[in-house]
């Protein structure tokens, strides 16, 4: 039987490497390296792998947004299941390089934003260098060293620790994220199908657009959660892109689609918004359930049903 195949922000030794790790091994499945996060989803849409990792959050940058936009837009596809990865960066540069020697530092910009403070105190004359990822830095500085004729466009890169062996570099400084406690969501996303089954503790992402000029239209989209007892983790707005101050809501909350005030909700925004894309319910990867309030449980919404049953019969007493 061929192995599943899992697309993922590459090369090889990223964050987004570490996070499928969570999910398979490479004993299991086949793993697709991809540029970026929107080819890692097309590969998926175009039947070129079964699954895709990617990020969707971060403690330093919150929503990752071209992860957002992707999902938004295009063929449905389904979130499954979510990890988190500490995440902390080294300085790395060629062997014989020093700091002192360091002019231009290749990052990815998440990466770059994450350790602005450390940059600013000790390279404060360094030029920012984009990179794809944050381990693709790290193999053009072990490609220039193999090539010394073709030396990459920097002089050092922030990248994941690991990469500092695995590429054969040197590293300048360790840890220098401006903090110590980042972490990135990633999220494993598939085809439309089952979703998985509730466990108590979920989260289900949802895309919502609001009506056009229309007074206290984010309030009402808001209100359907809030009336139900709805915890939002995660709320952000997403520019639509077809004209000016139109905004779509990417949106995190706590609770599965099989529970009945998550089916409400939905039924409530699809009722009220144009557009409601559904992008799945999985298990937390903290596994902390929620607390929710005895008129938001579901024997509290099935006993007002057989209610308002009872009183359309004219059985109620």
């Amino acid at each position: 039987m061929d192995r599943p195949r899992y697309a993922y922000l590459g090369p090889s030794g990223t964050f987004t490497e570490q996070a499928l790790r969570q999910v398979v091994s490479p004993d299991q499945a086949q793993f697709l390296p991809q540029p970026d996060v929107t080819s890692a989803l097309d590969a998926v849409r175009r039947g070129e792998a079964d699954f895709a990792v990617v990020a969707i959050e971060s403690t330093g940058e919150g929503g990752v947004t071209a992860t957002l936009d992707s999902l938004a837009t295009g063929s449905p596809l389904v979130l499954l299941r979510e990890m988190l990865v500490p995440v902390q960066f080294d300085l790395a540069a060629a062997p014989g390089t020093t700091l002192s020697d360091v002019r231009r530092v290749s990052a990815h910009p998440h990466a770059w934003v994450q350790c602005r403070r450390w940059l600013t105190e000790h390279l404060s004359a360094a030029v920012h260098v984009p990179a794809t990822s944050n381990t693709a830095p790290a193999a053009a500085l072990a490609d220039g060293c193999c090539d010394p004729s073709s030396p990459p466009p920097f002089d050092a890169a922030l990248v994941p620790p690991a990469a500092i062996d695995a590429y054969g570099l040197t590293a300048l400084a360790h840890q220098v994220a401006d903090s110590a406690d980042l972490i990135t969501r990633f999220v494993l996303v598939g085809h439309l199908g089952d979703v998985p089954e509730p466990t108590g503790a979920d989260k289900t992402t949802l895309v919502v657009h609001l009506p056009d000029d229309e007074s206290g239209a984010l309030m009402n989209m808001l209100e359907q959660f809030t009336v139900r007892g709805i915890n939002l983790s995660r709320i952000e707005s997403r520019p639509i892109g077809d004209a000016l101050g139109r905004y779509s809501f990417s949106i995190d909350c706590e609770g599965h689609v099989a529970d009945s005030r998550i089916g409400e909700a939905l039924m409530g925004l699809h009722r009220t918004c144009p557009q409601v894309r559904f992008l799945g319910s999985y298990p937390r990867a903290d596994a902390i359930t929620p607390t929710v309030v005895p008129a938001a449980r579901d024997d509290a919404f099935t006993e007002a049903h057989q209610w308002l049953c009872a009183l359309r019969t004219g059985d109620a007493s």
